[in-house]
This record gives C-alpha cells, structure tokens and sequence, in this order.
C-alpha cells in the first residue's frame, strides 16, 4: 500500500514537473504537445517521454527538433529518475536553471542549438563565475553534454572537472571566453571534446593531450595561442580527429604527430605555424583530410606525403612553400581536393597529374609553374574547379583543356598561353559558371557566339588579351 502511494506521489511530482514545462512553452507549431500531453493518459505515453519499467518515473525526455519556443522551469530538476534530457534543436531561449543539478542520474544533456544565455535563475542566491552554471559540476553522472549553438557568454566553468564520467563535451558556436580550464585534462573518460567557435584565449592544456580515449578534439575558431609541446600525440593512440584551425597557434609542426597513427583530419590551418612539412606526416596512412593553409610553411613538400595513400583532401595555400610537386604525390589516386594556390611552387606539372582520376577541386593558382598545361588533365572527368592562374604555363591553349563537361570553374590567366577560344565552347561546358581568361596576351581571335549556350555562366573575364570583332548579341 505504501509502494503504491509512493509511486501516485512520485508520478503526481513528474506530471506536475512536465506540465510545468509545457505552461513555459510559447509555441508549438506541431502541436506535439497541446495534443500529446494530456492528464487523460499515463504519462509514461506522453509524446517524448519514456519510464523505467520498475518505478514507472521518467527517465528520458526527448523534445529535440520539435520547433517548441520557451523556457525551461525550474520545476523540471525534480524529475530526480531523469538519465537523458534531449531538448536540442529548438527555439529554448533564457535561464539554465541551476536546479538542473538536481538530476543526480542524468547521463545524457543536450540542449544545442537554442538560445540559451546561460543565466541562473537567482543569482542572488549564489556567485556564478560564468554563465554556465557551476553546478552543472554536480551532475557526477554526466557522459554526454551538448550546449553547442547558443548564446552561452562567461567561462568555462572548472567545476566541469568533476564530470568525472563524462565522454562528450560539446560547447561549441557560443560566446565562452577567457581560458580552457586545465581540469578539463583530467576528464580520462572523454571521447569527444568540442569549443569550437568561441573567444577563448590562452594555450591549450598539455593535459588534454594526455586523454588516452579522445577521438575528437576540436578549438577552430577561437583565439588560442602558443605552440603545441613536441610529445603531442604520445598519450593519444586513438585520436581520430584534431581541429586547430583559425586560432593564433605558432611554431613548428611537431613531429610527434607521427604518432597519432589512427588520424583521419588534421587541421592546422588559419594559424601562425612556420617551419617546414615534416616528412614523418607520412606515417599517418589513415589521414584523409589535411589542411594547413594559410600559415607560414616553407620548404619542399616532402616526398613522404605520397604514402598518404587514403588522402582525399590536401590544403597548403598561402604557405611560402617551395619546389616542385611532389612527384610522389601523384599516386594518390584518392585524392578530390588539391589546394596550394599562393605558394613559390616551381618547374612543370607533370603528366601524372592525369593520375588524379577522382580530382574535383585543382587549384594551384599564384606559384611559378612553367611548361605545357599536361593534356592527361582531361583525364580528370569529375573536376569541377581549376585554377591555374598567375603561374608561368606556355604552349598551346589546347581543346582538351575543356573537355571536362562537369567544370564549373576555370582560371587559366595571366600566363603566356596562346592560341584562341574553342567555337564550340557553349557546347562542351554546359555547366561552367566561372570563366576566367584575362591577361592571356597571346590569346586571338573572336567571341564564339556558343558562349551564349553556358546558361549558368555567371562571370566571365576576357580583358588584356587579343580578341578582335564583335561581342556576340546573345552574350
């Protein structure tokens, strides 16, 4: 008798907590819960909520992606059986309500994607440092914490460091500042942590380096600064994923990161680095994308990189990196993104480029490359952008070139090709939109009138160059 009283009190105390949070809900286009939640049937079939079998108290709360507007009450810390809370990806918006750290058995919170300031309840009550609650420290339980894509402000509070059990921490798109607290390293069971897109400053812990089951680790977008420690990697076996890109980070690139030998994306571009590419990079057999643009790399690209041989995407522009390509490069035939425009590259482009089968993006404008464009590029039938500019390519400025149906985009000016514009180019380019042919001095000849065929063509740059007659009335 007793049992059953407790268990009319309990599901009385989480009816209540959930219709407390339907009277916060201004808007629910759906109608998912103005026809979901009713008093007319258990709660345990309400839409969104699920009980455990033995207590018949909720346990799971999953309203993400319903398009509800509101807030959420402070009545809902007392659905005290609560283990996940999903409310991402809806139009939430005001207080985190700091009695959230009631949920002692919440293993999974995600509230991404609203727009959550982060503000307690009753700052009177307590001395938040942030404007995520410190006692979101509470929830000892915690594996799985989202509140990416708010309007999170304040810091990242260090009593994050006693989620002991935590796995994910997914903070990103916010406006969080100052440093990544140093306790965050001694988080050992994470597997995925993202600050991506914020104004954090500072260096990164070497702890976190240290997180011997991290797959992800991801800061692009913020402001951190100094270099990473040379034993990068040597306490992290099964890294999958590193995103540094877009802070302020310098120094060289250690060669410990040799070590992470499950890497698939290293991302270091938008930073300060300098130095040169290590040739140890191509022990990392598993890498697939590798960016680092825009720093100050310099050197050769090292022949080491062909045993990259899972590579799909390779970013190296605005480096002041030197030599010729890489031969050894040209055996991956994986790769669909080469980027190294806005470098010192010298000599030819061999007719290996052809090797590239699955090519999509070939930008290499702004280097110093001479020689013939190789003809084995119309090998390339999935390339949709190329970009040859600024270079010094000579020769014949040959049909062949346009023979990719699927380009959408050619820039081969400002080079010393000659010849003239193919008549049937309206015809062999259907889907071009950016046609870029300016500074071609040797370029003669007249405006095909199939150009009026390119329906997508949205940019089209013929100045500096010898065309003569009339620009066709269909253009």
């Amino acid at each position: 008798m007793a049992s059953s009283a407790m268990t009319k009190t309990n599901i009385t105390t989480d009816q209540l907590a959930l219709f407390s949070l339907k009277s916060q809900i201004a808007l629910d286009p759906f109608h998912f819960l103005d026809e979901g939640w009713s008093f007319a049937t258990s709660i345990c079939h309400w839409v969104g909520v699920t009980c455990d079998s033995r207590h018949q108290r909720v346990n799971s709360l999953n309203l993400s992606n319903m398009a509800l507007t509101g807030k959420i009450p402070r009545d809902l810390g007392n659905l005290t059986f609560l283990v996940s809370l999903d409310l991402g990806s809806n139009n939430f918006h005001g207080n985190l309500p700091q009695e959230l750290a009631h949920l002692c058995r919440l293993k999974f919170l995600d509230l991404s994607f609203n727009s959550f300031r982060g503000e307690t309840l009753n700052l009177k009550f307590n001395s938040i440092a942030g404007q995520i609650p410190k006692v979101i420290g509470s929830l000892v339980n915690l594996r799985v914490l989202n509140l990416g894509g708010n309007k999170l402000i304040g810091f990242i509070p260090t009593s994050l460091s006693n989620t002991s059990r935590l796995e994910t921490l997914e903070i990103s798109d916010n406006s969080l500042q100052g440093n990544i607290p140093e306790g965050i390293g001694n988080l050992h069971n994470m597997k995925v942590l993202s600050i991506e897109d914020n104004q954090l400053t500072g260096s990164i812990p070497f702890k976190i380096f240290n997180i011997s089951r991290i797959e992800i680790i991801a800061f692009t977008g913020n402001s951190l600064s100094g270099i990473l420690p040379n034993g990068l990697c040597n306490g992290l076996p099964i890294l999958k994923e590193l995103y540094l890109s877009d802070n302020k980070l310098h120094g060289h690139m250690p060669t410990s990161l040799s070590n992470c030998s499950q890497l698939q994306l290293l991302s270091l571009s938008y930073n300060e680095f300098d130095g040169t590419i290590n040739s140890e990079i191509g022990r990392l057999s598993n890498l697939q994308k590798f960016y680092l643009g825009q720093n100050h790399f310099a050197g050769i690209i090292p022949q080491e990189i062909g045993n990259l041989v899972n590579l799909a995407e390779l970013a190296m522009e605005k480096n002041q990196i030197t030599g010729s390509v890489a031969i050894s490069m040209f055996n991956i035939s994986s790769l669909q993104i080469l980027s190294a425009w806005q470098n010192n590259l010298r000599g030819f482009l061999p007719r290996e480029t052809g090797n590239f089968t699955k090519m999509q993006h070939l930008k290499i404008s702004g280097n110093k490359l001479i020689g013939e464009i190789p003809k084995e590029i119309s090998n390339l039938v999935e390339l949709e952008e190329l970009l040859l500019g600024d270079n010094g390519f000579s020769g014949s400025l040959d049909m062949e070139i346009f023979n990719i149906s699927g380009l959408r985009i050619i820039d081969l000016s400002v080079n010393n090709l000659l010849g003239s514009l193919p008549p049937n180019i309206g015809f062999i380019l259907p889907n071009i939109e950016e046609l870029y042919l300016s500074g071609l001095t040797n370029l003669v000849g007249t405006i095909p009138h199939s150009i009026s065929n390119c329906s997508k063509l949205t940019i089209l740059d013929l100045s500096n160059n010898q065309l003569t007659g009339l620009i066709p009335n269909s253009l």
